[in-house]
């Protein structure tokens, strides 16, 4: 059996396609379940290597009843994760160095997170937002002073800000969202008065349908609406003006490969970006043909036995 996509992409899920022959090859024989696991023979990349459109990322060799009804399991295992993995490779290399912050959890299903943390963890990505997308390393979910919590205060930035800091500042970095009341830029400044050193950084989150209040008077050269370069450069200004030169950005809010691309072109001036839907949107699609019969060439049209001295057995 060879496997393989048709994509410029990351190879993800290999492990678990791995292990999923590891633990259900096998057949049942007078009412018990037999591994066939050494019974077969199992080439592979790695996690993480970079593959080519139609190059050969895993090969099977063995009885093939011992592991038939295990293809679409394996080869689901592997699209799913390639997709994050590749999307994340993607916007890593765009923002140049900065970190990327994984934040898609909540445009999908609560299952695929543990997984997909790791395949953005192989794929670059230095933060996750939940414990379950960290769990696979041993690692913990980060995140920012919610929208949720600043309601909670009545919508008062500052002394949500303040509660928070008070409860976690000594377990991490505080980072507080600044566009709950539309005004970024004073609300980065109260804050940062306010929590002094607790503060790590502030994150511009406008939304789409929105201009910031410190760009209004500034609209008609550029786009004002949701997270834009002239709005980070404001606060940023703003945050070095009041003496606050250590305060971090981050940004979020519709990025993807390309807008990260485009603020970095700029000289935006972010200091890591928190990327969320576009993460998993997309396909990466996974094949697997039977191409050798007992050492024969037996491949169905358009397929033949195509060797990767790349893949190394796995034990």
């Amino acid at each position: 059996m060879q496997v393989f996509q048709k994509e410029h992409a990351v190879l993800g899920g290999i492990d678990e396609a791995i292990a999923v022959l590891k633990q259900c090859s096998g057949r049942r024989r007078n009412e018990r379940w037999r591994s066939g696991w050494n019974g077969l023979e199992v080439e592979a990349l790695y996690e993480g290597d970079e593959v080519a459109p139609y190059e050969t990322v895993m090969t099977i060799t063995g009885d093939y009843s011992l592991f038939v009804h295990l293809e679409t399991v394996y080869l689901g295992c592997m699209a799913r994760r390639t997709k994050v993995m590749r999307n994340v490779r993607a916007v890593v290399r765009a923002a140049a160095g900065k970190p990327i912050l994984f934040f898609p959890a909540r445009h999908d299903h609560w299952l695929v997170q543990t997984g997909d943390g790791w395949a953005a963890h192989v794929a670059g990505a230095i933060g996750v937002s939940t414990d379950a997308q960290a769990s696979w390393w041993g690692g913990r979910g980060v995140g920012t002073v919610p929208h949720g919590l600043i309601a909670a205060f009545g919508g008062d930035t500052v002394a949500a800000a303040r509660a928070f800091a008070d409860r976690y500042a000594a377990h991490m970095n505080v980072t507080v969202l600044v566009d709950f009341a539309n005004d970024s830029v004073g609300t980065a400044l109260a804050v940062a008065e306010a929590l002094g050193q607790r503060l790590w950084g502030v994150r511009l989150d406008t939304s789409e349908n929105l201009v910031d209040r410190s760009l209004m008077e500034r609209m008609g050269t550029f786009r004002p609406t949701g997270v834009n370069i002239e709005l980070v450069k404001r606060v940023r200004e703003a945050l070095d003006a009041a003496g606050h030169r250590d305060v971090h950005i981050v940004c979020s809010g519709g990025f993807d490969e390309r807008k990260i691309a485009e603020f970095e072109a700029s000289g935006a001036p972010v200091d890591a970006y928190g990327v969320g839907s576009s993460l998993i949107q997309g396909h990466n699609d996974f094949t697997a043909d039977v191409v050798l019969l007992e050492g024969r060439p037996c491949a169905k049209a358009g397929r033949a036995y195509r060797p990767n001295p790349a893949l190394e057995p796995v034990t």
